[in-house]
């Protein structure tokens, strides 16, 4: 079985999105940012960086792995699903899970930060995230111009970059002039398994009923 610690951010989703797809059984253990929990002893000896998402396996002696996109590889290999075999195409899905593993997450995560949770608003720190988080859609987009998903079919990839992607009205970012990343962004809303996943560890209509004040709170705890 494995067991996922996770909380409700999109490098979170990525992973239960992927259990989901992969229909492998699985438990949750809710990690309360708010609470700090991530930093906590127990935590760290699992995972020394105090961020989620980890898992472990427990078909594999109880093997850790942390950081999203090692988990996701992790998984993928595990059940030979999402991850192709051929060494080009799986080179050109690791690419695009590096792109928005070292690129877009940071940049969305810095637009996050200074849009909604900083204590001072900065401008410069604003536009400047913001308009590299727009960069990275229109290399997206334009990627999403001649293929259906990332790569061909879906991968791991699009598990990754899909959750962020979601959130870009919470970067106060427009994609109103992507046509590509929209009809895609489409495509993965409407797998049942990207809704399920969607939901662990906190069913979206519970966070939806949140204050403004406690998402701020939450989104500082993420810093």
């Amino acid at each position: 079985m494995i067991e996922l610690y996770t909380a409700a951010t999109p490098n979170g989703y990525k992973v239960s999105i992927l259990l989901e797809e992969t229909s492998l059984p699985y438990t949750f253990h809710h990690v309360r940012l708010e609470e700090k929990e991530q930093k906590q002893d127990w935590y760290l000896k699992l995972n020394p960086n105090g961020r989620i998402p980890t898992i472990v396996d427990g078909n594999n002696d109880g093997f850790v792995v942390f950081e999203s996109g090692a988990i996701l590889i992790y998984l993928a290999e595990m059940t030979g699903r999402f991850l192709p075999p051929d060494a080009d195409r799986r080179s050109q899905v690791i690419q695009w899970l590096m792109f928005q593993v070292a690129g877009l997450g940071p940049m969305q995560g810095q637009a996050h930060v200074f849009y909604r949770y900083a204590p001072q608003r900065i401008p410069y720190a604003i536009r400047r995230y913001q308009q590299e988080t727009l960069r990275l859609y229109q290399v997206l987009d334009r990627r999403l111009k001649d293929h259906e998903y990332l790569v061909d079919d879906i991968s791991i990839a699009d598990f990754s970059t899909y959750p962020w992607v979601r959130s870009y009205r919470w970067a106060g970012v427009s994609i109103d002039d992507l046509e590509h990343l929209q009809r895609w962004l489409s495509l993965m809303r409407a797998r049942p398994a990207v809704q399920r996943g969607l939901d662990v560890p906190v069913p979206r209509e519970q966070i939806k009923t949140r204050t403004a004040d406690e998402r701020a709170q939450l989104g500082r705890s993420i810093i």
